[in-house]
């Protein structure tokens, strides 16, 4: 058999385990009165006859296929809800309302929107059950300044840091750092909010490592860092001349204990939070090596926590399967190896592509350089959400015919990877990977199978 269609089975086996409606409906249930939040990693039960309302909130990409799931799962239970949308992302429901936002800089939609999650909010109290929707994309399409009356700050203000931010390089662990300590509903200032409120939180993952105090910038979540890290990020960054200055003014008061720390690990409000973390890309992993051993693989999860130069990770995949394939070190032939996270490409060239498509393209290169050994291994990297680089391609494959493509087309892969054109490349040998959007994103896959 192809050994690309079964490529193809165990990336559609991943994404299946981290479909947002799936997801919950899975995950989700009622028992005997209790509302039940089961996965892979957690099991927790909460007595629905304690509270006297039930109410729906959630922002991200995500939000309504999640906020569909849940409505068919607790029905008229649900005494309101609100969610916050990409633009065109809605879905029909009944109970809980959809509202646009920008993304991935806020707008005016994300304020209002904010606005309107504070109020409803602010209205829980001991008898009121909160469950919160989040996913990436949350962190935008819910924003809005903190109120500051010695420090205030603007939208215009924030989607100036944001574009500066964006721009600069940063990681998403510094951005959502500066985003914490900027907005009202960040950093665990909704869970605050919603306190006495009980709330459950379910959240998928969009980021390596699944910390929850970043996916979203933790609405939720005791936010361990500083305005004293900001500021520092803010300096390592050399960014401080391009922010608006009311922005780094705030950040610098914040360090001087003048505003008030985003709320910490221990504190009051989060003995009433259950944050689960019900779609990750180890998840998907896991669900990939099951579909991967139904094919008869020997199947191993090497990592889901992937990140570097993604033709440098893409050599020590190569270097893996060599030792696989020629000595079953790591796991028996049939092998399949699988690994997750989110690498990051160099732009050198001129071309087209993204990081998957770059791995793939790095990795034929080390096929084609070992024709005997790892020129019979088989290679897919996507990405989840089925979108890599500014494409329409999820990821793309590397395998012996695409090899034999590129030699009989005169195609040079080190030229087409210097170009950073690994699209131009997989378009012309027909290799790309093309899913379009899941509405889902748990960051990168990556598959070998070695026969």
């Amino acid at each position: 058999m192809d050994r690309r269609i079964h490529l193809r089975e165990i990336a559609t086996a991943a994404l299946e385990r981290v479909d947002p409606y799936h997801m919950v409906r899975r995950c989700l249930r009622i028992e005997d009165g209790q509302l039940r939040v089961t996965t892979e990693r957690s099991d927790h039960l909460i007595p629905l006859p304690n509270f006297s309302r039930l109410l729906v909130l959630g922002a991200g990409k995500a939000a309504a296929p999640m906020a569909q799931a849940v409505e068919e799962i607790l029905g008229d239970r649900i005494d309101t809800g609100l969610i916050v949308i990409k633009p065109g992302h809605g879905l029909v429901l009944r109970r809980i309302r959809s509202i646009e936002g920008g993304h991935p800089v806020p707008d005016e939609r994300s304020m209002a929107a904010a606005a309107e999650v504070v109020a409803l909010a602010d209205e829980a109290d001991e008898k009121t059950l909160v469950i919160n929707l989040v996913s990436g994309g949350g962190s935008a399409l819910l924003s809005s300044p903190i109120e500051s009356s010695t420090h205030p700050i603007t939208l215009a203000e924030i989607q100036a840091a944001t574009r500066v931010l964006l721009a600069c390089g940063a990681t998403i662990q510094e951005i959502n750092c500066i985003r914490k300590h900027l907005l009202c509903l960040s950093g665990g200032r909704l869970a605050e909010r919603l306190f006495p409120g009980t709330s459950l939180s379910l959240i998928l993952s969009d980021v390596v490592g699944d910390d929850v105090q970043i996916i979203a910038s933790g609405p939720t979540a005791p936010d361990a860092t500083t305005y004293a890290q900001a500021c520092a990020i803010v300096e390592n960054l050399d960014i401080e001349s391009e922010l608006p200055a009311s922005i780094v003014g705030l950040l610098h008061a914040g360090r001087h204990g003048e505003i008030p720390e985003t709320p910490k690990p221990g504190t009051p409000p989060f003995a009433r939070v259950i944050n689960v973390l019900v779609g990750t890309n180890l998840f998907a992993l896991e669900a990939a090596r099951r579909s991967a051993e139904g094919l008869g693989y020997h199947a191993t999860v090497l990592t889901s926590r992937l990140v570097g130069e993604a033709r440098e990770v893409a050599k020590v995949l190569a270097a893996i399967a060599k030792d696989v394939a020629a000595f079953d070190l790591a796991c028996a032939k049939p092998a399949c190896l699988l690994a997750g996270g989110e690498t990051t490409v160099t732009l050198r060239g001129s071309g087209r592509g993204g990081r998957n498509q770059e791995m793939a393209l790095a990795y034929l290169l080390e096929m084609a350089g070992d024709p005997q050994g790892l020129g019979r291994t088989s290679f897919l990297s996507f990405s989840t959400d089925g979108e890599d680089g500014p494409t329409e391609a999820a990821g793309a494959f590397a395998d012996a015919d695409l090899t034999k493509r590129a030699h009989e087309g005169a195609l040079s892969i080190p030229d087409y990877l210097r170009e950073n054109d690994s699209n131009g490349f997989f378009m012309a040998v027909d290799g790309l990977l093309v899913t379009g959007p899941t509405n889902t994103n748990v960051c990168d896959i990556q598959v070998v199978l070695i026969p």
